[in-house]
Protein backbone atom coordinates (compact mmCIF):
# COMPACT_ATOMS: atom_id res chain seq x y z
CA UNK A 1 0.00 0.00 0.00
CA UNK A 2 1.41 3.39 -0.99
CA UNK A 3 1.45 6.45 1.23
CA UNK A 4 -1.23 7.94 -1.01
CA UNK A 5 -3.53 4.99 -0.30
CA UNK A 6 -2.99 5.25 3.46
CA UNK A 7 -3.71 8.97 3.47
CA UNK A 8 -6.98 8.33 1.66
CA UNK A 9 -8.42 6.10 4.38
CA UNK A 10 -11.12 8.02 6.22
CA UNK A 11 -14.55 7.61 7.73
CA UNK A 12 -17.15 10.20 8.67
CA UNK A 13 -18.70 9.67 12.10
CA UNK A 14 -22.44 10.25 12.53
CA UNK A 15 -23.81 7.83 15.14
CA UNK A 16 -24.12 10.05 18.21
CA UNK A 17 -23.24 13.31 19.93
CA UNK A 18 -21.87 14.21 23.35
CA UNK A 19 -22.69 17.35 25.30
CA UNK A 20 -21.79 18.50 28.78
CA UNK A 21 -25.39 17.86 29.82
CA UNK A 22 -25.18 14.29 28.49
CA UNK A 23 -22.33 13.35 30.80
CA UNK A 24 -22.39 12.33 34.46
CA UNK A 25 -20.86 14.41 37.25
CA UNK A 26 -18.35 11.61 37.92
CA UNK A 27 -16.08 10.40 35.10
CA UNK A 28 -16.16 6.86 36.52
CA UNK A 29 -19.96 6.91 36.33
CA UNK A 30 -19.72 8.19 32.78
CA UNK A 31 -17.23 5.44 31.94
CA UNK A 32 -19.64 2.80 33.20
CA UNK A 33 -22.47 4.29 31.11
CA UNK A 34 -20.33 3.94 28.01
CA UNK A 35 -18.90 0.56 28.97
CA UNK A 36 -22.41 -0.81 29.54
CA UNK A 37 -23.28 0.32 26.02
CA UNK A 38 -20.19 -1.47 24.70
CA UNK A 39 -21.20 -4.70 26.43
CA UNK A 40 -24.75 -4.48 25.08
CA UNK A 41 -23.31 -3.97 21.59
CA UNK A 42 -21.46 -7.30 21.97
CA UNK A 43 -18.20 -5.78 20.79
CA UNK A 44 -15.34 -8.28 20.82
CA UNK A 45 -12.68 -7.69 23.51
CA UNK A 46 -14.64 -4.76 24.92
CA UNK A 47 -12.17 -4.45 27.81
CA UNK A 48 -9.06 -4.23 25.62
CA UNK A 49 -7.08 -1.05 26.19
CA UNK A 50 -3.72 0.38 25.23
CA UNK A 51 -1.46 0.78 28.27
CA UNK A 52 1.23 3.42 27.75
CA UNK A 53 4.23 3.69 30.07
CA UNK A 54 7.55 5.52 30.03
CA UNK A 55 10.95 3.84 30.21
CA UNK A 56 13.99 4.99 32.16
CA UNK A 57 15.25 6.61 28.96
CA UNK A 58 12.13 8.79 28.76
CA UNK A 59 10.75 6.96 25.73
CA UNK A 60 7.10 5.82 25.67
CA UNK A 61 5.98 2.23 25.21
CA UNK A 62 2.47 0.97 24.48
CA UNK A 63 0.76 -2.40 24.41
CA UNK A 64 -2.74 -3.87 24.65
CA UNK A 65 -3.84 -5.24 28.03
CA UNK A 66 -7.25 -6.16 29.42
CA UNK A 67 -9.20 -4.11 31.96
CA UNK A 68 -10.26 -6.31 34.87
CA UNK A 69 -11.95 -3.79 37.14
CA UNK A 70 -13.09 -0.16 37.28
CA UNK A 71 -14.52 1.74 40.22
CA UNK A 72 -14.08 5.06 42.02
CA UNK A 73 -10.58 3.93 43.05
CA UNK A 74 -9.40 3.44 39.49
CA UNK A 75 -8.81 1.00 36.64
CA UNK A 76 -7.28 -2.43 37.33
CA UNK A 77 -5.22 -4.77 35.15
CA UNK A 78 -2.92 -7.71 35.90
CA UNK A 79 0.50 -8.65 34.58
CA UNK A 80 4.00 -9.91 35.37
CA UNK A 81 5.70 -7.41 37.70
CA UNK A 82 9.07 -8.31 36.15
CA UNK A 83 7.94 -7.56 32.58
CA UNK A 84 9.05 -4.43 30.76
CA UNK A 85 5.88 -2.59 31.74
CA UNK A 86 6.26 -3.73 35.34
CA UNK A 87 9.81 -2.40 35.51
CA UNK A 88 8.77 0.87 33.89
CA UNK A 89 5.89 1.33 36.34
CA UNK A 90 8.28 0.59 39.18
CA UNK A 91 10.48 3.55 38.21
CA UNK A 92 7.81 5.84 36.72
CA UNK A 93 4.45 5.11 38.43
CA UNK A 94 2.31 6.94 35.87
CA UNK A 95 0.38 5.48 32.95
CA UNK A 96 -2.12 6.30 30.23
CA UNK A 97 -4.94 4.01 29.13
CA UNK A 98 -6.75 4.30 25.81
CA UNK A 99 -10.00 2.56 24.90
CA UNK A 100 -11.27 2.70 21.31
CA UNK A 101 -14.66 1.26 20.42
CA UNK A 102 -14.90 1.91 16.70
CA UNK A 103 -18.34 0.31 16.41
CA UNK A 104 -19.73 3.09 18.65
CA UNK A 105 -17.30 5.73 17.34
CA UNK A 106 -16.04 6.36 20.87
CA UNK A 107 -12.69 6.71 22.60
CA UNK A 108 -11.77 7.12 26.27
CA UNK A 109 -8.36 8.33 27.44
CA UNK A 110 -7.27 7.89 31.07
CA UNK A 111 -4.16 9.30 32.75
CA UNK A 112 -3.25 8.48 36.32
CA UNK A 113 -0.95 7.35 39.10
CA UNK A 114 -0.25 3.63 39.30
CA UNK A 115 0.02 1.44 42.41
CA UNK A 116 -0.06 -2.31 42.96
CA UNK A 117 -3.33 -3.79 44.19
CA UNK A 118 -3.35 -5.78 47.43
CA UNK A 119 -2.10 -9.37 47.54
CA UNK A 120 -5.66 -10.40 48.40
CA UNK A 121 -7.01 -8.83 45.19
CA UNK A 122 -4.26 -10.42 43.12
CA UNK A 123 -4.85 -13.82 44.72
CA UNK A 124 -8.60 -13.62 44.13
CA UNK A 125 -8.24 -12.78 40.46
CA UNK A 126 -5.41 -15.28 39.88
CA UNK A 127 -7.49 -18.09 41.35
CA UNK A 128 -10.43 -17.19 39.09
CA UNK A 129 -8.33 -17.70 35.95
CA UNK A 130 -8.36 -20.92 33.88
CA UNK A 131 -5.71 -23.44 34.88
CA UNK A 132 -3.81 -22.90 31.63
CA UNK A 133 -3.53 -19.16 32.34
CA UNK A 134 -2.31 -19.79 35.90
CA UNK A 135 0.35 -22.17 34.60
CA UNK A 136 1.28 -19.63 31.91
CA UNK A 137 2.01 -17.02 34.57
CA UNK A 138 4.65 -19.37 35.96
CA UNK A 139 5.94 -20.63 32.60
CA UNK A 140 6.66 -17.31 30.87
CA UNK A 141 9.61 -15.06 31.83
CA UNK A 142 7.68 -12.19 30.25
CA UNK A 143 9.61 -9.71 28.07
CA UNK A 144 12.86 -11.67 28.31
CA UNK A 145 14.64 -13.06 25.26
CA UNK A 146 14.20 -16.83 24.86
CA UNK A 147 15.80 -19.18 22.35
CA UNK A 148 12.58 -20.78 21.09
CA UNK A 149 8.92 -21.49 21.85
CA UNK A 150 9.96 -25.01 22.85
CA UNK A 151 11.30 -23.59 26.12
CA UNK A 152 7.83 -22.31 27.03
CA UNK A 153 6.08 -25.51 26.04
CA UNK A 154 8.53 -27.67 28.00
CA UNK A 155 8.15 -25.47 31.07
CA UNK A 156 4.37 -25.64 30.81
CA UNK A 157 4.51 -29.44 30.62
CA UNK A 158 6.74 -29.59 33.71
CA UNK A 159 4.32 -27.33 35.60
CA UNK A 160 1.33 -29.44 34.58
CA UNK A 161 3.03 -32.46 36.09
CA UNK A 162 4.15 -30.55 39.18
CA UNK A 163 0.71 -29.20 40.03
CA UNK A 164 -1.41 -32.09 38.79
CA UNK A 165 -4.31 -32.36 41.23
CA UNK A 166 -2.86 -29.62 43.46
CA UNK A 167 -3.61 -25.89 43.88
CA UNK A 168 -1.54 -23.56 41.70
CA UNK A 169 -0.27 -20.66 43.83
CA UNK A 170 0.06 -17.14 42.48
CA UNK A 171 3.68 -16.29 41.60
CA UNK A 172 5.11 -13.48 43.71
CA UNK A 173 6.12 -11.75 40.47
CA UNK A 174 2.55 -11.64 39.13
CA UNK A 175 -0.32 -9.40 40.22
CA UNK A 176 -2.44 -6.35 39.66
CA UNK A 177 -2.00 -2.63 39.16
CA UNK A 178 -4.51 0.13 39.73
CA UNK A 179 -4.47 3.36 37.71
CA UNK A 180 -5.90 6.11 39.93
CA UNK A 181 -6.99 8.72 37.36
CA UNK A 182 -6.45 12.44 37.49
CA UNK A 183 -7.63 13.05 33.90
CA UNK A 184 -10.26 11.23 31.82
CA UNK A 185 -11.38 12.30 28.35
CA UNK A 186 -14.44 11.06 26.47
CA UNK A 187 -14.38 11.39 22.67
CA UNK A 188 -17.41 10.93 20.46
CA UNK A 189 -16.85 10.90 16.71
CA UNK A 190 -18.84 13.51 14.75
CA UNK A 191 -19.23 14.54 11.15
CA UNK A 192 -16.64 16.71 9.37
CA UNK A 193 -14.05 15.84 12.04
CA UNK A 194 -15.80 18.22 14.48
CA UNK A 195 -15.71 15.58 17.17
CA UNK A 196 -17.08 16.01 20.71
CA UNK A 197 -14.48 15.91 23.48
CA UNK A 198 -15.42 16.19 27.15
CA UNK A 199 -12.54 16.07 29.65
CA UNK A 200 -12.66 15.60 33.42
CA UNK A 201 -9.71 16.85 35.50
CA UNK A 202 -9.23 16.13 39.20
CA UNK A 203 -7.96 18.93 41.45
CA UNK A 204 -5.84 18.63 44.60
CA UNK A 205 -8.94 18.21 46.79
CA UNK A 206 -10.19 15.27 44.72
CA UNK A 207 -12.99 17.17 42.97
CA UNK A 208 -13.59 16.79 39.25
CA UNK A 209 -13.92 19.65 36.75
CA UNK A 210 -15.67 18.97 33.42
CA UNK A 211 -14.82 20.94 30.27
CA UNK A 212 -15.23 20.75 26.50
CA UNK A 213 -12.15 20.57 24.28
CA UNK A 214 -11.93 21.60 20.64
CA UNK A 215 -11.37 18.66 18.31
Amino acid sequence: MSNHDIAGIRQDYRQASLTEADTAASPLEQFHHWFDAVIKSEISEANAMTLSTVGANGRPHGRIVLLKGADENGFVFFTNYESNKGQELGSQPYAALTFFWKELERQVRVEGVVTKVSDEESDAYFNSRPESSRLGAWASPQSRVIASRTILEQKELELQQQYQGAPIPRPAHWGGYRVDPYRIEFWQGRASRLHDRIVYTKDETGNWTKERLAP
